[in-house]
């Protein structure tokens, strides 16, 4: 299997070709305004105490971190939905590396402002072993500093592609995560994170779980 870097230098190409230029345009320009907000450096970072979480998973249960945090570290992986191409190839790209991280007594969850119906149909296509959590009105992405909302210019574009982000999140805020992925250590603290507003760009896999 090629790497999660490989994959998403493919997809990269196949997309180069495939969307016409001005919505290239208009993607590339949204990524740069999102640069000029600095998520990565104003939010939750290494040493910082991660928020206690209540989340649904697909089977409407609800996931508790103080709970998850008896067994060992957790790992809590950030998508924007399961329409974005890029977090399909890093949830895949987990859940062939699970097995090397639950050896290390580590749990995987997935959290993402979609509703339910949606994660569990991707939990479904992708066979994905780890919970996928649904933060609704990203209420921690928010607490975490990572929730931002799509610009007025790029949410036509968006629609345009058949995302309709009012459909998938159940409200009309058109909000998302940055992509980002935290560790976070029996005492709560985060002891790792990767985050970037340019969603092409994602984790070393293989990074994270040397850290662990």
């Amino acid at each position: 299997m090629k790497n999660l870097k490989n994959q998403i230098e493919e997809l990269n190409e196949n997309l180069i070709n495939q969307l016409p230029t001005e919505v290239l345009a208009a993607f590339s320009k949204s990524i740069a305004d999102l640069n000029i907000i600095n998520i990565e450096e104003n939010s939750a970072g290494i040493n910082d105490i991660f928020p206690d979480f209540s989340l649904p998973n697909t089977a409407n249960e609800i996931v508790e971190l103080h709970t998850l945090l008896r067994k060992g570290k957790v790992i809590v992986a950030f998508f924007r939905g399961s329409w974005c191409p890029y977090c399909n190839l890093e949830l895949k790209a987990l859940q062939h590396n699970l097995k090397q991280l639950t050896d290390k007594h580590v749990t995987l969850v997935a959290v993402s402002p979609q509703a339910r119906d949606y994660s569990n149909e991707l939990k479904r296509n992708y066979q994905l072993d780890f919970d996928v959590l649904t933060d609704e009105d990203n209420a921690l992405a928010k607490r975490l500093g990572i929730s931002f909302e799509l610009q007025d210019y790029v949410i036509p574009v968006y629609g345009d592609l058949g995302i309709k982000l009012s459909d998938y999140n159940g409200n009309d805020n058109n909000e998302l995560p940055v992509p980002a992925v935290f560790v976070i250590d029996k005492t709560g603290k985060i002891t790792y994170k990767f985050a970037d507003t340019n969603y092409m760009n994602r984790l070393d896999i293989q990074e994270l779980i040397e850290q662990l």
